[in-house]
């Protein structure tokens, strides 16, 4: 990019003073990127800057190539304004938007997206969102660390994704919502409360699932009255499947073994492999219990559990669900007895 166009930039930003308090994840878009081959493509925040014009009030406007209008906030006098923050906009660095769109363990050959980075906020929704082969990523109003950024970006392509192989409508989504659970209209609808809504659910699974550790840094999803994703039995088997593709396929190591099982005590995990990343347990409910670090040793990757939780303490009898963090498929379950 030219300096003239850089200097332009920042002293645009320099001006802006306030946005909006910031959201765990946002709403879907209605509106969507034009058709067309495969392949995510992220544009960063000079790029969106270049597609703004300003109408004869002095607003400003994001103009896409699907010919979709977004009026986006630029005073900090503006009623939309809820949190200043630092004063400045901080917008979603593209190196590290890119790198957590490769580190997704998803096949996303086939998904066609345009992932726009906003120097500015919408006004129609503050938060960053994604829709059918389209994600906004929202700034903050404070320096957004690697994790925020991966687990948003990650969570907004899982509507793209939910659009694109799921539909609504369609058998599988209807599979969906039965394998998780979620098909009482009265609890679970689009007019429900946020984490309540099953395209946001699919969205945080999505994330949980297939994200890196960064994305999945957090241990939870957004609603804490469902199963951890991984205790879910085969739902990361059925969302590869939705892809075409076989768990194997997206190099996922050797099936995680635990012993003894059922257990009352220490618990030994196993797998045949190099690859090593933390192994996280879950109890039914979803709840993170325990974080197990590895060992490698001979072509196997071990973690060891004394049987308690991070506080120090047994859990209740009943199921605990492991998961090597980051991997969708490399999971297991132990039952705890007394």
């Amino acid at each position: 990019m030219g300096d003239s166009r850089r200097r332009r930039f920042a002293i645009t930003l320099g001006i802006v003073l306030a946005l909006f308090a910031p959201r765990a994840h946002a709403n879907e878009l209605a509106t969507s990127e034009p058709a067309r081959a495969g392949g995510i493509v992220v544009h960063d925040a000079l790029e969106t800057l270049d597609r703004c014009h300003s109408d004869a009030d002095g607003r400003l406007w994001l103009a896409l190539p699907g010919g979709a209008e977004f009026e986006l906030v630029t005073s900090p006098a503006d009623p939309a304004i809820a949190n200043p923050g630092d004063g400045a906009f901080h917008p979603f660095d593209a190196s590290i938007v890119r790198a957590a769109v490769a580190a997704v363990r998803f096949p996303l050959a086939a998904i066609a997206a345009d992932v726009w980075i906003l120097p500015y906020p919408r006004r129609a929704g503050l938060e960053s969102a994604g829709g059918a082969r389209l994600v906004l990523l929202a700034p903050g109003v404070r320096p957004l660390d690697p994790e925020r950024q991966h687990s948003e970006l990650v969570h907004e392509l899982g509507h793209v994704v939910q659009r694109a192989l799921a539909p609504d409508g369609s058998p599988v989504w209807a599979d969906y919502r039965a394998r998780r659970g979620i098909t009482d209209e009265a609890t679970y609808s689009a007019a429900g409360a946020h984490a309540y809504r099953p395209h946001e659910i699919f969205a945080e699974d999505f994330r949980a699932l297939f994200g890196d550790a960064q994305a999945t840094y957090s241990g939870t999803i957004e609603n804490p009255s469902l199963a951890a994703p991984a205790a879910v039995p085969d739902l990361a088997r059925f969302m590869l499947a939705l892809a075409g593709t076989s768990p194997a396929a997206t190099g996922s190591a050797a099936s995680l073994a635990a012993s003894p099982n059922p257990a009352r005590g220490p618990v030994a995990f196993r797998r045949v492999g190099t690859a090593a990343a933390p192994l996280d347990l879950f109890d039914a409910a979803g709840r993170r219990v325990r974080t197990l670090e590895p060992e490698v040793a001979g072509g196997v990757v071990r973690w060891t559990w004394d049987g308690r939780d991070a506080a120090g303490r047994a859990p209740a009898p009943g199921v605990v669900y492991a998961r090597v963090r980051g991997e969708a498929d490399a999971s297991t379950r132990i039952t705890l007895t007394r």
